[in-house]
């Protein structure tokens, strides 16, 4: 989407970015902190009135892992888990946020993450022991994917029955998709 800040296109009504931000902000997680990168002024125009702290990555065209490690080094030091939650995951529900942090509070865990038929979707909660790991992600080494990968079976995925979790926005046909939804 070369060109396009697709999270300032508006899904129901709403800026992309703003929705995911709200969404979040109505879970039960204690904090969202929206990392922002491409025209990011705008994008911030977009939530300021939001009860989220933001910060830039300047670094943002070297891709989604250096937006993560933005994020990590703006958390709190106390913090048990993450919740990664990527700004284009258009119609993402609270419901489906709450039932991965449930998860984690419930049975603990280094991974969980929503899925729609066995398919792992977003948000995915990292915990505390992955935060080192965390920092060391590329996306020459494919990011997160690949931490997720070599933590497999430490992984649980909660099945939230909407394709929702699995709903990003990549191109502009995935933004028609979504048009052509409501």
């Amino acid at each position: 989407m070369q060109g396009i800040n697709k999270l300032l296109t508006n899904v129901n009504g709403v800026p992309m970015l703003r929705g995911v931000a709200q969404a979040a902000l109505k879970s039960n997680v204690d904090e969202v902190i929206v990392v922002l990168g491409f025209e990011a002024e705008k994008a911030k125009e977009t939530i300021v009135d939001l009860s989220c702290r933001t910060v830039i990555n300047r670094d943002y065209e070297k891709g989604q892992s250096s937006s993560l490690i933005a994020g990590m080094r703006a958390i709190n030091k106390s913090t048990l888990a993450v919740l990664v939650l990527p700004g284009d995951l258009a119609k993402i529900e609270t419901s489906s946020i709450n039932l991965v942090i449930q998860s984690y509070i419930k049975e603990g865990g280094h991974i969980v993450s929503a899925a729609y038929n066995g398919r792992l979707g977003h948000p995915i909660l990292l915990s505390r022991e992955l935060f080192d790991e965390i920092m060391l992600i590329t996306e020459e080494s494919s990011g997160l994917k690949t931490l997720v990968m070599n933590h497999r079976n430490e992984m649980r995925l909660v099945e939230t029955n909407t394709e929702n979790v699995l709903t990003d926005v990549d191109s502009p046909d995935d933004l028609r998709k979504l048009a052509d939804k409501r």
